[in-house]
Formats: structure tokens, sequence, C-alpha cells
């Protein structure tokens, strides 16, 4: 017999501040049983069944295909907030301590454009034991080996089937009588990438921003650990702190320490893909991730990350030009994407083109003539706008025949790395607006490779003021107001209505 909470009953709410309430509450009752079952079984004791505890859920009815007429042009255009007909939609919730803010706005967004009620309850979906655990919790590392092998006969373990992508693939169909998703991530689905951040980046997801950008050098991050301490010691300073991995905390000059910042230790070793965080206090701050090389990784790290629903994620490399008169140090634009990468061919078909969005465009372009103060002809001389192909093969040159070098030709591909179509395409699948700007390293089709001193130098010489013109494109995409960021492009005719 399971061993439950006490039963909250499903209540209906018109104002989204105490439907959000209600969401805490029932969160924190579940996971309180849990972590109080657990340490009982930890010391020892019987349990009186199979522990279980659920998810919050949020659930609206709606009969028409219309929307509520608004008076907020800010509402009207975006992409999201609204369901795409009459019908029951629901999704689960998870860590309103994280999301508080993100639900409040998306119960908001229902409300103005539907005009019902929201109805939070308890689910049937139970909560993984292990994502119950707090923060710096390694209780079952206290167990014998007997004792956590029998943790699966007494709690709910992840269950691979209750969080997969279908709902982000666009395969998931609801059988008779299922209500229609609310949100492309069922909470399962959200813990289980937020253990995977932690594990993968070296910080807390609670660290992380709105505005992500990723690279392939570590050169990168040193610029902007530099960059993140320069503007710490500035009392006036936009950013409240910066984070490093083991959640190391520095706060801006004449700011006092919080409550739990001396709890960040140096890892003795880097993690696999770290990340550093530059905070505002409205959580529009700077995420910089080195996922290192490969789509393999970039992919990895995109599918975590995009629980956390970011506002755009941007990459920032170097990538072999592909054309003669590219120079080294030369930044490329991309507008499409060749996929070689085949990380993705089953979530997200090769026919499905990825568009680019205008607002990052403008935004990257604009960044570039800011920081390099190059106009007209000299803008263009020294930036590259096109295609870029993406292959998950490092040693592409050295194939018989010249393949890979004739279908980038018929491609018009202009330069070549490896992560940035991931990125992209992920960021079309997970419905996070995306960009890339690259710079020219090697030259291999034209018999300038990478050598030891001329790659020295060249980072040198470029790293700082690429990484300023990401984080200027961001500052103009920020001012810019969502609104204008999250393109229709990325949602289909029949979406999901949480951003």
């Amino acid at each position: 017999m399971p061993y439950l909470p006490p039963f909250i009953a499903p209540t209906r709410y018109r104002d989204p501040a105490a439907a959000l309430a209600q969401v805490r509450t029932i969160y924190d009752q579940q996971i309180a049983h849990l972590r109080d079952a657990m340490q009982r079984y930890v010391a020892g004791e019987t349990l009186p069944g199979h522990v279980r505890a659920c998810y919050p859920f949020v659930r609206i009815h709606t009969d028409t295909v219309a929307r509520a007429i608004l008076e907020t042009p800010d509402i009207d255009q975006l992409s999201y907030g609204f369901v795409a007909g009459p019908g029951r939609f629901e999704t689960t919730l998870t860590r309103p301590d994280l999301y508080g803010n993100y639900y409040l706005e998306q119960f908001r967004l229902l409300m103005k454009n539907h005009d019902v009620e929201l109805e939070i309850g308890t689910s049937t979906q139970p909560i993984p034991i292990h994502f119950s655990f707090a923060e710096n919790d390694h209780i079952e590392g206290s167990m014998t080996p007997e004792r956590r092998t029998l943790m699966r006969d007494v709690f709910d373990l992840p269950d691979l089937a209750a969080m997969d992508d279908g709902i982000a693939n666009g395969t998931y169909e609801p059988r008779a009588g299922e209500p229609q998703p609310l949100s492309l991530f069922t909470a399962a689905r959200v813990d289980y990438s937020l253990q995977r951040l932690r594990h993968y980046t070296g910080t807390s997801p609670h660290w992380f921003q709105n505005f992500v950008l990723f690279t392939n050098y570590q050169f990168y991050i040193d610029e902007f650990v530099r960059l993140g301490h320069e503007a710490m010691a500035d009392p006036n300073s936009d950013y409240i702190a910066f984070i490093e991995p083991g959640n190391v905390v520095t706060r801006r000059t004449g700011l006092p320490a919080e409550a739990g910042d001396d709890l960040g230790v140096l890892p003795p070793r880097l993690p696999q893909m770290p990340a550093y965080h530059l905070l505002r206090a409205d959580r529009t701050g700077i995420t910089m991730v080195n996922i290192g090389v490969g789509p393999a990784n970039a992919k990895n790290i995109t599918d975590h990350i995009a629980v956390l629903r970011p506002h755009a994620w941007i990459m920032l490399g170097h990538c072999a030009g592909l054309r003669n008169s590219q120079q080294l140090g030369d930044y490329v634009l991309a507008h499409g994407y060749v996929r070689e990468d085949h990380v993705l061919d089953e979530e997200l078909p090769l026919w499905v083109p990825i568009p680019a969005l205008a607002e990052i465009q403008k935004a990257l372009e604009q960044a570039v003539q800011d920081v390099t103060e190059a106009t007209g002809t000299d803008l263009k001389r020294i930036m590259r706008t096109g295609t870029v192909a993406s292959t998950d093969n490092r040693n592409w040159e050295l194939l018989p025949n010249n393949t890979p070098q004739r279908r980038f030709s018929q491609s018009r591909a202009v330069a070549l790395d490896m992560e940035s179509a991931t990125i992209a395409a992920n960021g079309f699948r997970f419905r996070v607006p995306y960009g890339t700007l690259l710079c020219v390293s090697d030259k291999p089709l034209h018999g300038e490779i990478k050598l030891p001193g001329m790659a020295n130098h060249f980072y040198r010489e470029r790293v700082d003021q690429h990484l300023r013109i990401g984080i200027r494109a961001i500052e103009l995409l920020r001012a810019e107001g969502l609104s204008q960021l999250h393109s229709r492009k990325l949602r289909s005719f029949s979406e999901v209505a949480f951003q």
C-alpha cells in the first residue's frame, strides 16, 4: 500500500499569485514527505508502505478558439501565453523556488488571454526520490550497498518513460481522455535536467541567467572571468554577482554577502562543461558555458539548459573559413546551417529548415559594428554573412575524393565548425531564440592550418573583441524587449502555452 502525504484537493483560482502560492504549498508538502521518509529509511526504519509523493499540476479548460480582447500590446505580440484551441490543458510543475516568477508570468498570460480559472492540484505523477534531495544533501551515500538496492522497492526512482521530449519534438499525441500539454517539459523532465546541469557545469541551476553564451574554447572563458571580476570591482555595474564553478560567489563591491555564499568551494578539477554566471537582479544577466568540442556536447548541454527557458542563446567560437577571400580573424554571422552533426537527426529531421532569426541577426551585426567601429564596406570586409556547416568529423579534411569539400561548395557554406548547427537546431526544437557569430581561425582548404605559435597569437588578438561583441549583442537584445525577441518562427500552429 502506498505511503502518501495528506491529500490536498484541487482548487480553482482567478489570481495568479494565489495559484502560485498553492503550487508552493503542494510541492513543499510532497517534498517534505519524501525527505522525512528518506531520513527514516537511512536511519534503518521500516516504512509503512511504498513511499510516494506527486508533483503539483496546473490545468485550464477553454471552450473556444477565440482569445480574450487584449488592450495590452506587449501581451498581444507575444508568441506564447495562449492555447491553440478549445479543450483541457495541463502540465505538472516543480521547483517553485526556482521557477516562481516564470510560473507567475505563464499563469498571468493564460488568464489574460483566455479569461479562465486555473485549477491547481496534486497530480498522479510521482516525484522520484533523487529529485527530492536538497541542494547539498548526499544522504544516499551514507547507506550500505544493500540498503541502496532496496530503495527501488520503497521509493519511486526516475522513470525515463515519464520524461521524454515527445512534446518538444512534436510527436506527442495524448490518448483519448487525456489533457493536452501546457508546457514543453513535464516536471520530471525538468528535474532530470536540473540534476544534469549541476553535474556538467559545476554550478547550481539557481545561478543560470536568461541570456546564454556558448563557446568551444577556454580562452573565451578566461576573458569572461576577467570581465566578470572587473564588473564586480565597479560599484556602478548593473551586474550584482559573479559565479564560478563550485558555486563560488563574488558579490559586486558594496553589496553584502547573502545566505549560502560561503558554501561555494573551488572544485579540485573543472567539470566537463564549466559554467560562469554574471548576475543581474532580474535574471537577465549572462551565463557562459565552455561546451568543449563536438556536436554531442552541444546537444547535451542545450538539452538541459532548455528547461530553464532562457530568452536567447548565442554561439561564439572559432571556425574554418572556406573562402579564399576570408582572412584569419574575420567574423562569420550564420544565416543558415548545413547539418552534418548527426546528433539530432531523429529528434529534428534534416528536412526541417533552421531559419535565421532577424532579432538575433540584427543585434549581432550591430554589436560587431559597435565594438569594432567598422561601418559600410569596412564592416563587410571583416564580417561575412552566410551558411555555416557543422560536422561531427573533426578530420573531415582527410576524407578521400574531396567529398566533404564538394558538399560544402554546393551548399555555399562560408565556414565550418562542429557545434553551431547543433546549438541552432536545438534552439529551434526547444523554442529558444538562437544565433551564431564565429571567428575564422584557419583556412584548411587554402593551406592555412592551425600551428601553435600562430594560434596563440590569434587567440590573444581576437578573443577579447569577439567576447565583447557577444556581450554587446545581449545588451542590445535586453534593451529591445522580450516581446520582440521570442519569434513566432519558433512556434508551430498547434503549440503549448508556456514560453
